[in-house]
Parts: C-alpha cells; sequence; structure tokens
C-alpha cells in the first residue's frame, strides 16, 4: 500500500508535465454562441420584414421601447406591430393605441412595391386619430437600414 501511495505522487512530481492549454472546449463554447446570435438577430428587428424604398441619405432615428412601427406590406395587407390588421379595422386599432398611449411615437414601414396610396391611407388613419409623432422609414443606399 505504501509503495501504491509513492508512485501516484511521484506521477505529479515528474518534470514533463503538460502544460499546453487545451482549446477545444473553447472552439465548441464559441461556435455554439456564434449560432445563437445567428438565429436570434433577425428576429431583434421590430415590426415586419418590408423591402423598404432606397433613399441616399436617410435622417438617422434611435429606436426606441416607445416606438410602433405600422408597416404595409407589397401585397397592400397592414401590420401594426407585428400584428395583421384588416385594412376596414386600421383606423380603429389605431384609435384604441391612441387611447392607451396618446405619445407614441409612430415608424410606418412601406414596402416600396406596394401602391402608393395604400401608404397615404395609413398615414391619414394615424394623422385623424391623432398621432403627431410619424416617421417614413427608409433604407440608405449603401444596404443599412
Amino acid at each position: 500500500m505504501k509503495n501504491r501511495w509513492h508512485s501516484s505522487v511521484g506521477k505529479f512530481s515528474k518534470a514533463n508535465m503538460n502544460s499546453e492549454i487545451n482549446v477545444t472546449p473553447l472552439v465548441d463554447v464559441c461556435l455554439v454562441l456564434l449560432i445563437i446570435f445567428m438565429v436570434v438577430t433577425p428576429m431583434l428587428q421590430k415590426g415586419v420584414a418590408v423591402n423598404l424604398p432606397i433613399t441616399t441619405d436617410p435622417e438617422k432615428t434611435p429606436d426606441t421601447d416607445k416606438q410602433l412601427q405600422v408597416s404595409v406590406k407589397a401585397d397592400g395587407s397592414v401590420y401594426i406591430g407585428s400584428n395583421v390588421v384588416r385594412k376596414e379595422q386600421v383606423q380603429s386599432s389605431l384609435e384604441e393605441l391612441h387611447q392607451r398611449t396618446p405619445d407614441r411615437e409612430i415608424a410606418v414601414k412601406g414596402d416600396r412595391a406596394v401602391k402608393y396610396g395604400d401608404v397615404l391611407d395609413v398615414l391619414k388613419a394615424l394623422r385623424e386619430v391623432g398621432f403627431n409623432d410619424v416617421g417614413l422609414i427608409a433604407q440608405k443606399s449603401g444596404g443599412s437600414t
């Protein structure tokens, strides 16, 4: 028994211990984090994905939690936040929102293929309801929003 204990202590006292760092677990963790960020990042965009019109120098405004995005897709469907609303219900839905939070910022995203009149109808409804802070979102010609 004494020899067995002595031989195991001798293993730790040898001069040829391996002191290199094993990077395989680090690479595994980094790859998992990369995949998580690649999956989550597209979901961080507020509202509905819309093919925005392109302009050379759009005014940059910060995204806030108070901001609500109203989107008009290419087929003319209207989304308030991420909820689709029928055209005849847009006015009443906006009135409900205005009663809850009248000072809310509104950002209108109109698809570049949508009829101009469809976006104007949404802007008219926003104005009639009483929202004052309304802006249009466009894409910078370089590719970033």
